[in-house]
């Protein structure tokens, strides 16, 4: 195995290792399990630096930072999926677990009615996507 393939590897599995110990953003719908590999889903690392960065943000930027990581973590599991197609399928369901994820912080603590609409439509039509893209996953995934 080359140099660089290894490196790849050891930092997908750090990676990993570090968002597997964070909680799950509150989305509306769950991370298909045919979507989840093998990947690094427990570790017993160490998460004190990332602690007292939290520590110093607002409520609304936890949140976010909260599902940023969950999307993060579901998209790379899925992508390790070996079928092109479920990869995809399996990425985009992560992908717009992530979008919802924000559109929930934006109404919970957004101001502005023009992006309070836009994200209750990206909930919805996100939503719509992810019931679909886990109905192929389902019936299509080996």
């Amino acid at each position: 195995m080359n140099h660089i393939l290894k490196m790849k590897i050891a930092n997908a599995l750090f990676i990993g290792a570090f968002f597997s110990t964070m909680p799950m953003a509150n989305a509306q719908t769950a991370f298909p399990d045919m979507c989840k590999s093998e990947m690094a889903s427990t570790s017993n690392m160490s998460m004190q630096n990332h602690n007292v960065q939290m520590a110093d943000m607002t409520d609304y930027q936890k949140e976010s930072m909260d599902g940023m990581k969950a999307m993060s973590m579901n998209m790379m599991q899925g992508m390790m999926k070996k079928d092109p197609d479920v990869a995809f399928a399996c990425g985009m369901i992560a992908h717009h677990m992530g979008a919802i994820s924000m559109a929930q912080v934006e109404l919970k603590y957004g101001d502005n009615a023009d992006n309070k609409a836009r994200a209750q439509k990206i909930i919805d039509d996100q939503t719509k996507e992810i019931k679909e893209l886990t109905a192929w996953v389902e019936k299509e995934a080996k």
